[in-house]
């Protein structure tokens, strides 16, 4: 079978219109009902049918989906294990990392790693936190690097270092021997921007207004918007030190004091399977040991 005629049919599956499969293929219209008609004639069976100007797929060619899925990605999968190969990687490593770690701590752990595993195929998914605990149980990632322990899962988990939050308020131009402004009357001032970590927050925001703050939120779920909009003057935040520390550097924000409360602390954690640990996979956990001695057990 023409590996072709799969990939036109999965791709009119998501798009349920054979115009817009001939776009995003860049063959012509004719072409993707030749190659429906040449799959539909193989299988003996109708895989599509039509509705006004859309498709929709009939319930043999729903049910055939997801083996052409599977089809394409062994292909796929194939090629590009040939194609390493052929470069001279003789194994391969996949990583799910959350921005955050991706942005302050990858580099290094990733130069160290090449120096010390050329012939190691690497591939690196960001990813939220919450996502990273199923990649690693489903396979999908070899190694995850997270922000938050993982539920129900059967991963091992350690954890790798702690990261202080801080209270970051944008920098106001003003003369840099001036006191101080007062954090609560910023806090209050300011509308507070949430939930940029999938740990810390709700904790945080209950100590707040038990201290009788008002508070005005907005939540925003990345780090990278949450900087942008402090730098736009659009809020405050707290924020793990580390994902800021070119902003304190080159005086864009200030990292305000907070006597009086108590900030929780963010942790970064690693996530491995229980079982069957590769030769790559411990070559990365061998240099998180060097590096983050030691790794606190979680489970």
């Amino acid at each position: 079978m023409d590996f072709r005629v799969l990939q036109t049919f999965v791709m009119a599956a998501t798009t349920e219109n054979f115009h817009q499969t001939a776009e995003a293929l860049f063959i012509a219209q004719p072409t993707v009902s030749q190659h429906i008609r040449l799959l539909e004639k193989e299988l003996g069976i109708k895989l599509f049918e039509r509705v006004g100007k859309r498709v929709r797929l009939t319930p043999a060619g729903k049910r055939y989906l997801p083996h052409a899925k599977g089809i394409l990605e062994q292909w796929h999968n194939g090629i590009e294990d040939l194609i390493a190969w052929r470069q001279g990687y003789r194994d391969k490593l996949h990583l799910a990392v959350s921005p955050i770690i991706a942005r302050t701590r990858l580099s290094h752990l990733i130069h160290r790693y090449t120096k010390l595993y050329p012939d190691v195929d690497l591939s690196i998914k960001l990813a939220d936190s919450v996502e990273i605990g199923p990649l690693v149980q489903n396979g999908q990632a070899d190694i995850g690097l997270t922000r938050m322990v993982p539920g129900e899962l059967q991963l091992s988990v350690y954890k790798l270092y702690e990261d202080p939050v801080v209270f970051a308020v944008p920098h106001n131009g003003g003369d840099m021997e001036a006191p101080l402004p007062d954090w609560e009357h910023e806090l209050q001032s300011q509308r507070l921007l949430t939930h940029n970590h999938p740990v810390y927050w709700d904790d945080l925001l209950l100590m707040l207004r038990q201290r009788g703050l008002s508070l005005r939120t907005m939540a925003v779920s990345h780090v990278d918007i949450t900087k942008r909009f402090i730098e736009e003057g659009l809020g405050v935040s707290f924020l793990p030190r580390s994902s800021i520390t070119r902003e304190l550097f080159e005086n864009r924000f200030i990292e305000l004091p907070t006597p009086g409360l108590t900030i929780p602390k963010a942790a970064s954690y690693l996530l491995v399977p229980k079982t069957g640990i590769s030769k790559s996979v411990q070559g990365f956990i061998d240099i998180l040991e060097v590096l983050y001695a030691p790794m606190d057990v979680i489970h």
